[in-house]
């Protein structure tokens, strides 16, 4: 599942490509399961409606729409993509994608089609101001802040890490990731995290996550961006996906254990 780093890549993408552009007509596939909102109520939200900016929240990616020039009358169309989902900028021309479930013909001449194989994505319209996600932006929340979300907390901090209500956006990769170049094992539990290693795991967080968003994010599975291109930040891992490599601090292989149904890679010996 795309984490914040791939949600924000593609939301600046969409930005920069689809800003000030107006939505004409709005085709819906028949298949329910990405509708969070009905049909009738998306494509009435969307048509004619001005695209004012495209930004992300947590892991989804939501469009202000203005529906009058005076911008008076305001709107979201919120897109998450699930596992598989994508959203693609193409010239109307392009050859429909299988698993497409949602177009937009712009005035442009461009579409926004929206893509999802396996159908865990969802398409949702709501006022704006209107909708909101649980958590905090760990690229936003100082040291303070980020200190009471876990503390005293008898759950592992990698379950907490990826605890939506808490910090929004962080994912399996991003965790394992920020987990070890603080030199916290993703077992450990929450209450017994010293406020210094807290420090350094939000330090690492930021510079993880910062870093992703740099080199487009991480392409392990279907993620690319609102180009179709793949990140690089998949080449800079140090724990996620290398089980049994050697670890490249200090060269004892890297272990992969399961904590609540999810893999966890780390260092026996750097993580502590």
């Amino acid at each position: 599942m795309p984490e914040l780093p791939e949600v924000e890549t593609i939301a600046r993408g969409l930005a920069k490509r689809v800003t000030g552009d107006v939505v004409q007509s709005v085709w819906i596939g028949r298949k329910k399961q990405p509708l969070k909102s009905s049909a009738t109520e998306i494509t009435s939200v969307l048509e004619h409606s001005r695209i004012a900016a495209v930004h992300r929240m947590g892991k989804h990616i939501v469009f202000d729409l203005d529906h009058d020039r005076a911008g008076s009358r305001r709107a979201q169309w919120i897109v998450h993509l699930g596992m598989t989902g994508r959203l693609q900028v193409c010239d109307a021309q392009t050859e429909t994608a299988k698993h497409t479930h949602a177009i937009l013909t712009l005035a442009s001449g461009r579409e926004v089609r929206f893509i999802d194989p396996r159908r865990f994505g969802r398409l949702s319209v709501a006022s704006a101001g209107d909708f909101d996600t649980q958590g905090v932006e760990p690229l936003e929340v100082d040291l303070e802040h980020f200190i009471p979300l876990f503390q005293g907390r008898k759950t592992p901090i990698k379950s907490a890490l990826l605890n939506q209500k808490l910090l929004r956006g962080v994912g399996n990769i991003y965790a394992d990731e920020s987990l070890f170049r603080a030199g916290i094992r993703p077992r450990r539990r929450a209450s017994t995290i010293t406020r210094e290693n807290f420090a350094k795991l939000h330090r690492s967080i930021q510079e993880v996550l910062k870093e992703a968003i740099a080199l487009g994010g991480s392409s392990v599975s279907d993620y690319v961006n609102a180009d179709g291109e793949e990140g690089f930040f998949q080449l800079e891992h140090r724990v996620y996906g290398r089980e049994g490599e050697p670890c490249l601090v200090c060269k004892i292989p890297i272990k992969r254990i399961v904590i609540a149904g999810r893999s966890s890679h780390y260092c026996p010996k750097c993580q502590k």
